[in-house]
């Protein structure tokens, strides 16, 4: 194959996938379509999976493939459709829309903290294990480090050392079920966490937080399946 076919082909092949999966549905006498959506694998679990019945109950027109992974999928060869990409910035080679934006606070299950003396500043948390989320050298990470290096601007008594120990979990899913289960306190996402925040099977137990990250819904520009990401588009602003 020459250089200019090798450039050529992957695009050639998408564009006849979608073909030969349109043509299929006509010969199948329906209409459904077939959407492959990416997330990061803890905004699939607690945010997008409870609310996918609704989709099914507005869409059920269009089959949601669902793939949660923290890889970063090649939406330009064909390996998903749609992204909803958690990133400090909008991606600059995609279409894309912002859905929400997060705060990371100081979490933890409240049976913890009851054991425990009252937390009344930052400084008090030192008697917890800290528990951390985020890869170390991540830049511009919503991380401990820099939440107390926040923290002391209020408090003088707060040290960097104090998040020293601790757990330290690669998915955050893993952080979030290790706060739930008492094991320290985490520094969480007010999205992520916004299902137990509601019920008070987590609570915030300093009143100071960290901007996150934003949300976004991209996809390449002119896609062949631009119909359902549409209708995809519409729900999920409709949801947040």
């Amino acid at each position: 194959m020459t250089e200019a076919g090798a450039t050529l082909f992957p695009l050639i092949c998408n564009r006849l996938d979608a073909f030969a999966e349109a043509v299929a549905l006509v010969r199948d006498g329906t209409d459904r379509q077939r959407l492959r959506v990416t997330a990061t694998n803890v905004f699939a679990a607690r945010w997008l999976v409870p609310r996918l019945p609704r989709w099914r109950d507005a869409h059920p027109e269009i089959v949601l493939e669902v793939i949660g992974t923290d890889a970063v999928l090649d939406l330009g060869a064909d390996d998903a459709d749609v992204a909803i990409r958690y990133a400090f910035a909008a991606p600059s080679d995609l279409t894309t829309t912002e859905l929400l934006r997060d705060r990371y606070w100081p979490i933890a299950s409240p049976k913890l903290v009851a054991a425990g003396n009252l937390i009344c500043r930052p400084s008090d948390l030192a008697q917890y294990p800290f528990i951390h989320a985020w890869p170390s050298g991540t830049p511009r990470a919503p991380t401990w480090q820099r939440w107390l290096s926040m923290a002391r601007r209020i408090d003088a008594e707060v040290s960097l050392s104090m998040a020293a120990s601790g757990l330290t979990f690669v998915d955050e899913l893993h952080a979030i079920d290790a706060v739930m289960a008492g094991q320290g306190i985490g520094l969480l996402s007010d999205v992520h966490a916004a299902s137990e925040l509601a019920s008070g099977a987590l609570v915030k137990v300093v009143d100071l937080s960290l901007p996150g990250w934003g949300f976004y819904l991209a996809c390449t520009p002119h896609h062949p399946r631009q119909t359902p990401i549409d209708a995809f588009t519409e729900w999920i602003q409709s949801v947040r």
